[in-house]
């Protein structure tokens, strides 16, 4: 099993669900956040005074897949979050070791 956290921008939170959905993934965490990268955020102007933003308004998406799952929805989130703009985000995959599923005491593949 592996665990996928990706940071994607708000707007592209709903098309990266669907087509989660259409892969069959059911499950997932979603965490509005703020962080920046190599924009290292920006500078706005608000009632005449300029001013920087460095935290930007992200999204964590934070899913379990089966092994066998994993490269579909890697291609799926970097294909529908995906702008070609500076800021789109990043996807990490991360090895999981065990999960249970607490209402049926299910373990391992079953309880994702």
């Amino acid at each position: 099993m592996k665990k996928i956290e990706a940071i994607i921008k708000p707007f592209k939170l709903e098309e990266v669900k669907d087509a989660l959905s259409e892969l069959g993934i059911e499950g997932m965490t979603v965490t509005e956040v703020k962080g920046f990268g190599r924009q290292k955020g920006h500078t706005e102007i608000y009632r005449g005074s300029e001013y920087t933003v460095d935290f930007l308004p992200k999204i964590k998406i934070e899913i379990v897949v089966a092994d066998g799952a994993l490269e579909g929805a890697v291609a799926a989130i970097v294909k529908t979050a995906k702008t070609g703009k500076i800021g789109d985000g990043k996807v990490f995959v991360l090895p999981v070791e065990n999960a249970v599923r607490i209402r049926t005491d299910e373990t391992g593949d079953k309880a994702v």
